[in-house]
């Protein structure tokens, strides 16, 4: 299926949603590794940011979390790599919780 015609003002509004909502993970993020909001905070939140973001990036946000220990954390869990915070299971969330809120 080819990709929608779309005019040069369409294309520039999308790329600047497409900047907006990049920026906001990124400072999502930086709150995160701030210790200004919480990793629980993020699961239960519907702002878009949060729930749009990989889990990888959300584990590697937090304080002493880096590339390896999130792939450890999401492979002990079993979470896809690709999986983004809206698509967590209940349980998958609860396991998280448990595991990272040591």
């Amino acid at each position: 299926m080819p990709l929608p015609k779309l005019s040069e003002e369409q294309r520039a509004e999308n790329l600047k949603k497409a900047a907006e909502a990049r920026h906001a993970r990124a400072a999502l993020r930086e709150k995160i590794k701030n210790g200004e909001v919480s990793l629980q905070q993020v699961l239960e939140s519907d702002d878009p940011a949060a729930s749009r973001m990989p889990v990888r990036a959300l584990i590697e946000s937090l304080p002493g979390y880096g590339k390896a220990k999130a792939a450890k954390v999401m492979d002990e869990l079993g979470i896809s790599a690709k999986r983004r915070v809206q698509g967590l299971g209940a349980r998958q969330r609860e396991h998280l919780l448990e595991l990272l809120s040591k």
